[in-house]
């Protein structure tokens, strides 16, 4: 008995480092990790297969124990682009005003993700109850991975300092002055970066050049 549990815990993570490779047919997406999720989508008149790879909030160890306590009890897990190189959408940035301590994650719960934002690490407001900026199917959020026929997600976000932003701002005919803190980039992968900006208790999209 205990011989066959380990031969399975060893199947197990043969196929979990199966699903983490390049391009998947739809035998490897069927044998997708818990961590994933897979499935095929009508795209053009035709099912294709997707896969949405996930971390755990443990994986993000530099998160305030208010927030990870808070995402883990909304049951969160955290989805990667398919460009990822290491964990990623969870920002640590100044939102709120110049120098305060704020947290953007994007968490996922059973098929859907939202954009959550933590001002003052969670400590200055009820974490469990952060601002929620955006909120989706992960299905809605796919995209075709170059080289593959698979779909991958294409939601990232990222701190933007004020710095980058007026940079990101230069293509514009009257270029405003540099904001006094970190916006929220929130980027789909090969397309448009909308910049958000908490200001006067007001969340805002900055303008950008078309």
């Amino acid at each position: 008995m205990m011989q066959a549990r380990i031969i399975l815990m060893v199947v197990a993570a043969a196929m979990s480092i199966a699903s983490l490779g390049g391009a998947l047919d739809g035998q490897t997406l069927e044998r997708a990790a818990p961590l994933n999720s897979s499935g095929r989508v009508m795209v053009a008149g035709r099912l294709t297969p997707f896969l949405i790879r996930h971390l755990p909030v443990s994986s993000f160890p530099q998160l305030p124990e208010s927030v990870a306590g808070a995402l883990n009890q909304r049951g969160c897990m955290i989805p990667q682009t398919y460009e990822a190189h290491g964990p990623e959408n969870v920002v640590h940035a100044s939102l709120e005003r110049a120098g305060s301590s704020d947290w953007a994650v994007l968490c996922s719960v059973e098929g859907k993700v939202s954009l959550l934002v933590f001002f003052d690490g969670g400590s200055g407001q009820d974490a469990a109850a952060p601002v929620v900026l955006a909120s989706t199917e992960e299905t809605d959020r796919l995209q075709a991975q170059p080289g593959s026929g698979v779909l991958g997600f294409n939601w990232g976000i990222d701190g933007a300092s004020p710095e980058q932003v007026h940079e990101a701002q230069s293509g514009l005919a009257q270029r405003p002055g540099r904001v006094d803190h970190d916006a929220l980039a929130d980027a789909v992968l090969e397309g448009r970066t909308v910049y958000r900006f908490y200001a006067k208790n007001v969340w805002q999209a900055l303008e950008m050049p078309d």
